[in-house]
């Protein structure tokens, strides 16, 4: 600070006696002893108030420049005035603006001089590797501003691909703007980079994978800089990371309603089954932000529910809860919950969710799926619970695996429950919430490609033509939970109606293996290699988010729909589960599925395949 201040002194004195040369070159000073010390006292005085003695020179932004300047105009008023209100002669009429401009050039550029000098060059550094960043002209800059003060660059930026074809041929920071990142070919030939630094978080999606394609094809990494929140140019790096699988889905951000959320869940006692599943962890989490009254997590996985359990005690201390190890299958077991915890929402995320699992294990998919739904149902109704949310899945549509057809079926015994108390005027609502994959829960293939990579290869895919439906795990949870808060309300839903997650479009799952082979800086087919391995038992080429009868219509919030498929009676269904109760062997419990769900077409899955072949 006492630098600063002697420095700006020092050079505001320069700066009087340069003007009073300048204005006139012929004519002797007034006490020339006395008018530079004016000065310097003028802008110590001035640049109290404009803060100039807090500056870092070799950090002086164009925002301190401007306050130096403004400063400098100030003092060259100030000294005008104050020499005719002494009656000493201007050298010249002009002399206060010259004094301005000679202070504001004086005081500004040793400091911006200095930054210069401070500051290496963004550009080609021979030792490092190359980088050619992709955004807008304005994250970009902020980029570079923050890599400029990375003392040990482990790269150098050498060009920049924009997003709009409006920014090609100029030049930032002395850099060229080559071309877009929908055209990235031409650049990346001539320049050969290592590296493609993505500064923008606006680019993911079909525009990101095309990207990384062209990427690859020359030998490029492609990394995502930090989102502008993060970067603090003078003094953190800009730390780069690996573009995430979810920046390829496109997906937009929903809005959800988190006031009524949070009316919904604040001050409740609230149950979650297979809350150490991928689905059921999300929704403790995403619970246990909304302030229950107590939390019970029920899981029949030691390991599972210890490892969500240490999660919310790092994260939510505070929180009242408890942890249960449960089989949902277990009747005695789940009615003694129930009655010692009296939940007044419950969320019945437990299932078997592996389709051929399921299918060589049958009458245990089953057993936990359909029976274990209604198991978890009845002893919510039977103490006080007021809303169950049953998580379902998109195989439940025209099923042709045992997993998907053990969904539908306790999708029918909640439609009934649900449109009995509607007609009752009383008693435990029942909401469903369908919806397809989940990127990268347990399970699922994403997990499986991983495994895959970290051991070379190859990836395997059951067929080239395979598709699902994904999104992420925290959207599909927030969605769950939006539906819940709208299908609280005494009409929200009609009879039998049942919510569908927007999924968006389908993504093939050999381009998602192709696109996490590229995420991990390598070559499909070249360095890795995807093998198909053929469709499994149950399995469709496929998923359909609709059965032919149910009309999708909206359902009032963005990212859900209604769908209203055929219900039956309650005491049908009772009557039903008791006969798959009572069921000791897979044909005898396949005879009442299929009565139940006539659409179930065990081998649609394989024929398809066959058909396809």
């Amino acid at each position: 600070m006492a630098v600063n201040i002697a420095l700006d002194g020092g050079l505001a004195a320069c700066a009087v006696m340069a003007s009073f040369w300048l204005a006139s070159p012929q004519t002797p000073w007034v006490w020339p002893h006395l008018l530079p010390l004016t000065g310097a006292l003028a802008i110590w005085l001035i640049g109290l108030p404009f803060g100039l003695w807090r500056l870092r020179w070799r950090f002086v932004s164009y925002r301190d420049i401007a306050t130096l300047a403004a400063a400098g105009v100030v003092t060259a008023l100030m000294l005008a005035l104050l020499m005719t209100g002494a009656g000493l002669p201007l050298p010249s009429p002009a002399f206060p603006i010259i004094l301005a401009l000679v202070l504001v050039v004086c005081l500004t550029a040793p400091k911006f001089c200095y930054r210069l000098l401070r500051e290496p060059s963004a550009g080609r550094n021979a030792a490092t590797q190359q980088a050619i960043l992709v955004g807008t002209p304005e994250t970009a800059e902020l980029f570079l501003a923050a890599h400029a003060h990375n003392p040990d660059k482990p790269y150098g930026v050498t060009a920049l691909l924009a997003l709009s074809r409006k920014h090609v041929g100029q030049c930032l920071h002395g850099l060229d703007i080559l071309g877009t990142a929908d055209n990235a070919e031409a650049a990346l030939a001539r320049q050969k980079p290592d590296l493609l630094i993505i500064t923008t978080p606006n680019l993911n999606g079909a525009q990101l994978q095309a990207l990384l394609a062209a990427a690859a094809r020359h030998g490029a990494r492609v990394l995502r800089a930090p989102s502008l929140t993060q970067l603090a140019p003078a003094e953190q790096q800009a730390e780069l990371r690996p573009i995430a699988l979810e920046d390829l889905l496109n997906r937009q951000q929903v809005r959800l309603d988190r006031a009524g959320m949070m009316q919904l869940i604040a001050g409740r006692r609230v149950l979650v089954t297979g809350a150490g599943g991928s689905i059921g962890a999300e929704l403790v989490r995403q619970l246990a932000a909304l302030a229950p009254a107590e939390l019970l997590l029920l899981d029949n996985n030691e390991y599972a529910l210890w490892r969500i359990e240490l999660e919310l005690s790092e994260l939510h201390p505070a929180l009242p809860r408890r942890t249960v190890i449960a089989d949902v299958r277990d009747e005695p077991r789940i009615q003694a919950v129930m009655r010692g915890f009296r939940p007044e929402l419950v969320f019945h995320a437990a299932a078997l969710k592996h389709v051929p699992m399921v299918e060589a294990n049958r009458l245990e998919g089953l057993r936990t799926n359909a029976l274990g739904t209604r198991i978890v149902a009845d002893a919510a109704a039977a103490n006080g619970t007021g809303l169950m949310v049953l998580i379902s899945t998109d195989k439940a549509v025209n099923p042709s695996s045992v997993m998907g057809a053990s969904k539908r079926v306790a999708e029918m015994y909640a439609q009934a429950l649900d449109v009995a108390a509607r007609h009752a005027g009383a008693g435990m609502r029942c909401v469903t919430v369908r919806f397809g994959n989940v990127l990268g829960s347990t399970g699922s293939v994403v997990p499986l490609f991983r495994h895959q990579l970290a051991q070379g290869g190859p990836l395997t895919v059951t067929h080239p033509e395979m598709h699902r439906y994904f999104m992420t795990l925290r959207e599909a949870v927030g969605l769950v939970l939006q539906a819940s808060v709208s299908g609280s309300g005494a009409a929200a839903i009609p009879d039998g109606g049942i919510f569908m997650l927007d999924m968006g479009e389908p993504v093939k799952i050999v381009d998602l293996a192709r696109n996490m082979i590229r995420l991990a800086g390598l070559r499909p087919d070249e360095d890795i290699k995807i093998t198909f391995t053929g469709m499994r038992p149950g399995e469709k080429l496929f998923e359909e988010l609709f059965h032919g009868h149910e009309q999708p219509a909206p359902s009032g919030h963005e990212g859900l729909l209604m769908v209203t498929p055929r219900t039956a009676e309650l005491e049908a269904m009772a009557a039903a589960m008791n006969r798959l109760a009572a069921a000791t062997d897979d044909d005898a419990a396949m005879r009442v599925v299929e009565a139940l769900v006539p659409e179930f077409l065990p081998s649609a899955g394989l024929a398809v395949s066959a058909a396809a072949e």
